[in-house]
């Protein structure tokens, strides 16, 4: 019962810290360089819904001129597995120039992500692009890595099976903490990256 209340409770540390800088409304948000837009599932070389709309949402804020440049990160450690190229891809059918999509194929997780935001590419301050139940975690690792995000909600449809989303979000969210406050794993590195 006691460790139910401590995840519980951590769950809600985290949706209460992030909700002042998450928006639903793109006027809104202030003006940035750049927008992380996270990974998630590909099937078929096709992004799923929940991805599909993290692009889409990334897209608005492109041709809204809230952004300049869209980091699409996400996991490549496959063979035949490569959702950054299918971020770009996507980007591109929805009229995102290629000079202004950037990618990390080695966003892994939400932590690294966010980590290599700012070692890898020199970020500091980002627009953060996922559905509302992951920006309260992603927020809060940006936070701790001393990035300043404000999150913008992607959901823009319902999505089949919440239940286990908003449940391993919970999970989740205690890795994170961990992670930033024990841990500090060092994810995959590299060159740094300006992005202009």
């Amino acid at each position: 019962m006691i460790i139910v209340l401590v995840v519980l409770a951590v769950r809600l540390w985290t949706h209460y810290r992030a909700n002042g800088d998450v928006r639903d409304d793109i006027d809104q948000i202030p003006r940035h360089k750049v927008a992380v837009v996270f990974g998630a599932g590909v099937f078929n070389n096709l992004p799923s819904p929940v991805l599909y709309d993290r692009i889409l949402a990334g897209t608005e804020l492109y041709k809204a001129g809230k952004i300049s440049k869209l980091l699409m990160s996400g996991d490549n450690r496959l063979l035949g597995y490569n959702e950054p190229e299918v971020m770009r891809r996507t980007a591109l059918q929805m009229g995102v120039p290629d000079a202004d999509i950037v990618l990390d194929y080695a966003g892994r997780s939400t932590y690294e992500t966010c980590y290599r935001a700012q070692a890898i590419f020199d970020l500091d301050s980002v627009v953060l692009v996922t559905q509302r139940f992951h920006l309260d975690r992603a927020m809060m690792i940006c936070e701790q890595l001393g990035i300043d995000a404000i999150g913008f909600v992607a959901d823009r449809r319902p999505y089949r099976g919440m239940w286990f989303n908003h449940t391993r979000e919970v999970l989740a969210t205690m890795k994170a903490m961990w992670d930033v406050f024990i841990t500090r794993p060092l994810p995959v590195m590299g060159d740094k990256v300006k992005i202009e």
